[in-house]
């Protein structure tokens, strides 16, 4: 007989065990995406970024030709991480970039978070290469995009073939609060809901004003 205990999976996030990647939000590769909006794209992007920032988890951002060619980053993904260089490379596979792969392995985290444009290009590559050498991968699914949804959904499938884990930024910042308890970083998570959480930010919005109510309540 099987015992349950009050525990989390060992495959649930926490701020602690993992790096995130985010990997090329930027105009010339925003132009072409077309399996997201780019209004919902740049939403969960800040999502992502805020709740990363907020809960203080290493964070590597990454472009690709960003003087000569694609442009800057979202201000959404640089803007939570003020005074952070970003990796600039000429290699469509992140993982193929020295300065980058000299910053993983400084950060040390065998775990591996990745969001980014496109999602067949600059996540696959990446994604499988660090599976290839033992890492953990997920993907924020929702805050990927690519030229088509075809393009987009084949890569997420060829990435979950290999063993990565598919998750979106909404799902991603709950699991770095997991419990409503946890009072120091309840208004942070709350807030970037608010903000960035679509209708859920909404109900929480409406659920404090209304009736000053605490998820963290019983």
């Amino acid at each position: 007989m099987i015992t349950a205990t009050a525990t989390p999976g060992t495959t649930l996030l926490s701020p602690t065990d993992h790096a995130l990647v985010m990997i090329d939000f930027q105009s010339q590769m925003a132009f072409a995406t077309k399996s997201i909006a780019a209004e919902l794209l740049r939403n969960n992007a800040a999502l992502v970024a805020n709740a990363a920032a907020g809960f203080r988890v290493p964070t590597i951002l990454t472009t690709v030709a960003e003087k000569s060619f694609s442009g800057p980053m979202f201000s959404e993904v640089t803007d939570p991480f003020p005074g952070q260089a970003l990796l600039d490379r000429t290699s469509m596979n992140t993982w193929e970039d020295a300065a980058v792969i000299e910053e993983i392995n400084r950060i040390g985290k065998n775990r591996l978070v990745f969001a980014g444009l496109w999602t067949s290009v600059c996540i696959v590559g990446p994604v499988l290469s660090a599976i290839e050498q033992g890492f953990e991968a997920y993907v924020i699914t929702d805050a990927c995009g690519d030229i088509s949804e075809e393009a987009h959904e084949r890569a997420v499938a060829r990435m979950i073939q290999a063993g990565a884990r598919p998750m979106t930024a909404l799902q991603y910042l709950l699991e770095l609060q997991r419990d409503w308890a946890r009072g120091e970083t309840y208004d942070l998570t709350t807030g970037i809901a608010r903000k960035w959480g679509g209708a859920y930010g909404l109900g929480v919005t409406y659920a404090k004003t209304m009736f000053g109510a605490s998820e963290g309540g019983h």
